[in-house]
């Protein structure tokens, strides 16, 4: 079967920047719906569109086509004791940029930490970056109608609803098809 609108892809992968330093060894490969669902960047999508189970290849993805550029407005220094302790480098939070309103509401990760000021980015960790997608075609199969109406892969590497005909899930439940730009 090749890959097209409406069907679930099984991707092994690895993740580097451009000069091929590794970022994710894809320890479990990528599932996702294909067909514009933003369950992967629309150049993989491109990229395997027609392609048939052990399909490979290498592909490169500039900025603005992956996690977009760097934006240095997107940093915020904020007082320590606004911040629950412990508190790490790396550690995430919810927040508003400069003069956003609710529905702008985007995660930071702590980057810097001082005595009494913390350095918090809202770019995506590898916003600013070209990056390298080492690519092979595992599986093609048709998606189910649940699937297609839920817009994401159900089952082994997707997620359940467990008896869930709203769609609101337990929390955590959509861990492994959701968009990541």
């Amino acid at each position: 079967m090749k890959i097209a609108k409406n069907t679930v892809v099984t991707v092994e992968y690895k993740l580097s920047d451009a000069q091929n330093n590794l970022i994710e060894d894809g320890r479990q490969p990528m599932v996702y719906l294909h067909g514009g669902y933003e369950n992967t960047l629309p150049k993989i999508e491109e990229e395997l569109d027609g392609k048939d189970v052990g399909y490979a290849n290498t592909i490169q993805i500039e900025p603005e086509d992956a996690f977009g550029d760097y934006d240095p407005n997107l940093l915020k220094v904020e007082e320590r004791a606004r911040l629950p302790e412990p508190l790490e480098i790396g550690m995430q939070f919810e927040g508003l940029p400069e003069g956003g309103e609710e529905d702008d509401a985007m995660i930071f990760t702590v980057t810097e930490i001082a005595e009494d000021k913390v350095v918090l980015d809202g770019n995506h960790p590898l916003a600013g970056m070209a990056l390298r997608f080492e690519l092979k075609v595992m599986d093609v199969r048709a998606a189910t109608e649940e699937e297609i109406a839920h817009e994401h892969v159900h089952g082994a590497h997707g997620h359940h609803h467990e008896e869930d005909e709203e769609g609101d899930g337990e929390e955590g439940d959509h861990f492994r098809s959701h968009p990541i730009h």
